[in-house]
């Protein structure tokens, strides 16, 4: 039985129904296509009809969506006559002073799938518990899998607070109640596992692809306000940790902690050569990782 057309997905195949979606939702969907390849540039989108018929929107959350994408440069000639076109460049990221900051969710991913272009990528981060890092990694890894991408070497280095500290953050609203606080071992718990997945993923490339992989952990001293990510010397991610009093559900209780949540900060790019302030940055956040790397920061292990 033919699909019609109202009724087909972007990449030609149906997909059953899904509850209605937010057209932030829409957006981060069709820009996840445009950066994996699946929609390519030039190419011309589907009509906002057969995208409503697709996610099960009205309309006007398609418009939303494709206006998003326009704003960020993936998208060109919108309008309600006809479809849109994917940008030429949309496959990548603008970095250095052309880079709108971005929630690290959006901005991180298509950079490390970037980076990954090189025939040896190296990556230096340092962050609260790698959660960011290990969901943008999946990028290049789906990529590298389907052929698109192969790299000869793999060198990751990841600076994470150490599980002896009092952290900064999170902490519960009045701070730790002795040695048994929840809201730290709920911490630790995911630094721990969050590091083993980046770290069997990547070291996975070895047995399926032959590719040279290297992935190293050390623990700090303090808590981060800042998380930093440095691609193949020539790039520096750089966000904020905002810290909020919100709710953590912790078994049956709910606790009011003090946290961040780093996969919504907003990430700065700058890369080398982009003048001279870009340039001094990507240099001094080298400086100033492997300062911390070389001296104060201890071996870590991800183990409970």
């Amino acid at each position: 039985m033919a699909v019609e057309p109202e009724h087909a997905s972007v990449n030609g195949r149906k997909k059953p129904q899904r509850p209605q979606r937010t057209h932030r939702e829409v957006a981060d969907e069709l820009r996840a296509r445009i950066r994996s390849g699946v929609l390519r540039p030039g190419q011309r989108m589907p009509t906002q009809a057969q995208l409503a018929a697709e996610f099960g929107v009205e309309r006007q959350a398609v418009r939303g969506a494709l206006r998003i994408l326009q704003s960020e440069h993936l998208l060109t000639n919108i309008s309600k006559g006809a479809p849109a076109t994917v940008a030429e460049r949309a496959d990548r990221a603008p970095s250095g002073p052309a880079a709108p900051p971005q929630p690290t969710t959006v901005a991180l991913a298509p950079r490390i799938a970037s980076a990954f272009e090189a025939e040896h990528v190296h990556i230096d981060a340092v962050c609260l518990t790698a959660v960011s890092l290990t969901l943008a990694i999946g990028e290049p890894l789906r990529q590298i899998y389907a052929g698109r991408l192969k790299p000869a070497k793999v060198d990751v280095r990841v600076l994470l607070p150490s599980r002896s500290i009092d952290l900064a953050f999170p902490v519960p609203v009045g701070g730790r109640q002795g040695h048994n606080d929840p809201v730290h071992e709920r911490w630790l718990a995911q630094r721990n596992a969050q590091g083993q997945v980046l770290r069997h993923n990547l070291l996975a490339l070895r047995a399926t692809h032959g590719i040279d992989v290297r992935v190293t952990f050390r623990a700090l001293p303090f808590t981060p306000p800042v998380k930093l990510y440095l691609l193949n010397n020539t790039e520096a991610l750089f966000a904020y940790y905002t810290v909020t009093r919100s709710e953590a559900q912790i078994g049956q209780e709910s606790l009011p902690t003090y946290d961040a949540q780093g996969v919504r900060s907003m990430l700065f790019a700058f890369e080398q050569g982009d003048g001279l302030r870009d340039t001094t940055f990507v240099e001094q956040s080298h400086l100033w990782f492997n300062a911390l790397w070389e001296t104060i920061s201890s071996e870590l292990e991800l183990t409970d």
